[in-house]
């Protein structure tokens, strides 16, 4: 099911994602791959926190939603995230996904899209069991400032920009 915003509304989305997207320069910050995301409770508190260590960490399991969903889960003392939204600055991949639906979680917010890894590339990879029809999907939120964190992240790493050009988007 797509829609326009979280039950939260467009301001509190935009909002989240900003925070996500500070987590992702954070990730940049480290020479990771600059994705950033949070789990928010259907209070409207955020409740889990996590950005890309996957080069720290030596392990495909140190994305950013990863991290973010297992805190958030250690924060409420239940694997199930049920009425919880995820906030994340670059579309899931599959294995993203997939923990995504495992956990209950109710929707997904995104900001750039992935040309290459994203969900919706996979969507024959995720679980039969748990459906992506029933997760609520929020795409683009804040996209622009997304895609250019990640842009200028592969252009330093290969050598076309210097690391102090690369700034923050707010």
């Amino acid at each position: 099911m797509k829609q326009k915003e979280s039950p939260f509304g467009q301001k509190k989305d935009l909002f989240y994602m900003k925070k996500a997207i500070a987590l992702a320069q954070r990730a940049y910050d480290k020479e990771e791959v600059p994705v950033g995301a949070i789990v928010v409770d259907k209070k409207g508190k955020i409740i889990g926190r996590g950005y890309n260590q996957i080069e720290k960490k030596d392990t495909q399991a140190a994305h950013a939603e990863i991290t973010a969903i297992t805190k958030a889960g250690k924060k409420i003392g239940d694997w199930r995230l049920n009425g919880c939204w995820l906030y994340v600055s670059l579309e899931p991949c599959s294995m993203c996904m997939n923990m995504t639906l495992l956990s209950r979680i109710e929707g997904v917010v995104f900001g750039a899209t992935s040309p290459v890894f994203g969900y919706r590339l996979d969507k024959d990879l995720t679980f039969q069991l748990y459906t992506i029809g029933t997760l609520k999907i929020v795409p683009g939120v804040l996209a622009d400032e997304s895609a250019t964190l990640l842009k200028n992240f592969f252009r330093h790493k290969r050598g076309d920009i210097d690391y102090d050009t690369k700034r923050k988007f707010t």
